[in-house]
């Protein structure tokens, strides 16, 4: 199965990328399932219902969320009526929604997802999410009723992303990380074979501090005064994640690529 992950979606300019240039990405690529975290879509913070109508709408099958899930309101309701946005499994547990999913993928086949919250750094407290995972993927395992599945571990610290990654492994067809905005040089195939990429990056504008508009953050940085809220920068975003490709059979990857289309940075490609 051909699946592609898509890290952070930031702002107007992320979610341009995405309409503008995942239809036709996913027709090239030949794509079986697609997954977009949508945590900063809208304003920077959060998912509208509208925005993730969006992109769905634009080829994702699946959107993963993060620590501000619930921070545009109608979210609260909308993902009670829309499956395909996903919260992380251990958020608050009265939340709404849910933290993972069985998906319909092509060719009748099936790709669990499910996504997590770190603990290191993080601003607010959140349950174990190795506890989470672990409940979560022996529910679904690799071979069983899912050919392939996909974990977002949303996390500031690489050392927790790392330590999940090796958790998951040969138990995940992906692991990968989301939240810093930064994509990382180190996708590879792991010791039991997933496929693991500490961050995703974002797809954004990176002419910019992690998405957003240069001058507030440097302001705070060099003045240690804010003066402004943040908004997201909104010049061309480059579409960043990371595209795997496995073994229907074992569920566990054979192939695992960063993505970079458009905007600033360097293209690469499948």
């Amino acid at each position: 199965m051909k699946l592609l992950f898509l890290g952070d979606v930031m702002g107007r300019a992320g979610r341009a990328a995405i309409t503008e240039r995942l239809p036709a990405l996913r027709a090239e690529w030949g794509l079986d399932f697609v997954v977009v975290n949508g945590e900063n879509a809208s304003s920077g913070v959060g998912l509208t219902g509208d925005h993730a109508k969006a992109i769905l709408a634009a080829g994702a099958d699946c959107i993963t969320l993060g620590d501000h899930s619930f921070d545009q309101k109608d979210m609260m309701q909308f993902i009670e009526q829309e499956p395909r946005v996903l919260r992380p499994l251990n958020y608050a547990r009265e939340a709404p929604g849910k933290g993972a999913r069985l998906f319909n993928a092509t060719q009748g086949r099936k790709v669990f997802v499910a996504q997590v919250l770190g603990q290191v750094f993080m601003k607010r407290p959140f349950d174990d999410p190795f506890s989470a995972i672990d409940a979560a993927l022996r529910s679904h395992p690799l071979g069983g009723l899912a050919q392939a599945s996909i974990v977002d571990i949303h996390a500031e610290a690489t050392s927790e992303k790392m330590a999940m990654g090796h958790w998951c492994d040969g138990r995940a067809s992906l692991i990968v990380g989301t939240h810093t905005h930064v994509p990382t040089g180190d996708a590879q195939l792991l010791a039991a074979g997933s496929a693991y990429m500490t961050d995703a990056g974002m797809c954004g504008d990176y002419n910019s501090v992690i998405g957003m508009d240069k001058a507030e953050p440097m302001r705070r940085f060099i003045t240690q005064m804010p003066r402004e809220r943040f908004t997201p920068a909104a010049g061309e975003a480059t579409l960043s994640g990371v595209y795997v490709v496995t073994d229907d059979r074992t569920g566990l990857a054979k192939r695992v690529t960063p993505i970079r289309v458009g905007g600033r940075l360097q293209d690469a490609r499948p």
